[in-house]
């Protein structure tokens, strides 16, 4: 139904997976379907708060990651090739007031990179490459501090996309952070 319309397209969102039941299984045939038809995928994963205070969000987030992507274990380059990128997205951060910091977001992106080669052969050229997006409740105020992260790529920005002033705030500092991360690349040439 997207082609034409879309260029990229949301699988395993949170409020899917709660909403209307979607498993990894399901989420992983979408996001097969998606690559066949030449969408850009986005690929949602996180925690839940409770699963977080138990100590396994990384666990979690790699099940999910394994259920997801387990499917293309003859074919892992496919997912590169399409453009594949991971949002995490820790669900008790979503739309509580509760925020994750930067710093454990960071973590979460390394985690997810290491989950990801770790499914098998061909899978870490994927996770070498893969972009790592946060998308907790990210705000004007609260960008920068995942943006400043290296092991972030970017924001998957959910309610704040709806305001003008958050979203240029977000974007704003998208800008200065890239230009910094150009910045210290050429320097470093």
């Amino acid at each position: 139904m997207l082609v034409g319309l879309a260029s990229w397209v949301i699988v395993g969102h949170s409020e899917r997976r709660r909403d209307a039941g979607e498993t990894d299984e399901l989420i992983g045939r979408k996001l097969s379907r998606a690559l066949e038809v030449g969408l850009r995928p986005i690929l949602c994963v996180g925690e839940q708060l409770d699963e977080r205070e138990a100590g396994q969000a990384e666990a979690v987030v790699a099940a999910q990651l394994r259920g997801c992507l387990g499917g293309f274990a003859d074919d892992p380059a496919a997912l590169s090739t399409a453009g594949l990128v991971v949002a995490y997205e820790p669900v008790w951060a979503i739309g509580t007031g509760r925020t994750a910091r930067g710093a454990d977001a960071a973590a979460m992106a390394e985690a997810i990179r290491a989950a990801v080669a770790g499914l098998g052969l061909g899978f870490a050229a994927v996770a070498e490459g893969l972009p790592v997006l946060y998308g907790g409740s990210v705000t004007a105020a609260s960008a920068g501090e995942f943006m400043a992260e290296p092991a972030i790529d970017g924001a998957l920005v959910g309610g704040a996309s709806l305001k003008v002033e958050e979203m240029a705030g977000i974007v704003a500092r998208a800008g200065l952070t890239a230009a910094g991360r150009r910045s210290a690349a050429t320097a470093g040439v």
